[in-house]
């Protein structure tokens, strides 16, 4: 099977992987606080995805070389993949922010109004993900760390 040999498809999938599990311990390093449950969420250092397209596009590179049109493919694809894990996904998360404060300030409102408190229906609501995007530099550290993944394990591994 010939999929078993796909460098660049096996590249990418370890990229995201790597870059999920690595969350935990640079976390730990900035914050002292150990979250496990990062290597399982969206956002923070570095970019999965950004790790994972420029992890593929340097293994295309690679084995087809920079002019052949897979390689520009694959390169327009990872322009936008990072454009958005830094922009509109980021601008998502910062409403859900505020959306969340809403919810928050309108269910104290009510409490304090009308005793909602004791009112079953209301004990637990699922807050909408603000954790969605990227900051540029995560983005950016997320590039690096897949070429870098890339040209690591093809030339050394």
């Amino acid at each position: 099977m010939d999929i078993f040999s796909n460098f660049p498809l096996w590249i990418a999938l370890f990229g995201v992987l790597f870059a999920q599990l690595i969350k935990v311990p640079i976390h730990f390093l900035a914050t002292k606080e150990f979250k496990p449950g990062l290597a399982f969420s969206t956002g923070g250092m570095p970019s999965s995805h950004s790790s994972a397209v420029s992890a593929l596009t340097t293994a295309i590179g690679i084995e087809n070389g920079l002019s052949s049109p897979v390689f520009a493919i694959a390169c327009v694809f990872s322009i936008i993949v990072m454009y958005d894990a830094s922009g509109v996904r980021r601008h998502a998360g910062e409403q859900a922010t505020v959306l969340n404060q809403l919810v928050k300030d309108f269910q104290r409102f009510m409490v304090e109004a009308k005793d909602w408190s004791k009112k079953e229906e209301l004990e637990k609501r699922e807050e909408l993900r603000e954790l969605l995007g990227h900051e540029p530099i995560e983005v950016f550290f997320g590039a690096v760390t897949g070429v870098g993944l890339a040209l690591f394990i093809y030339y050394i591994g």
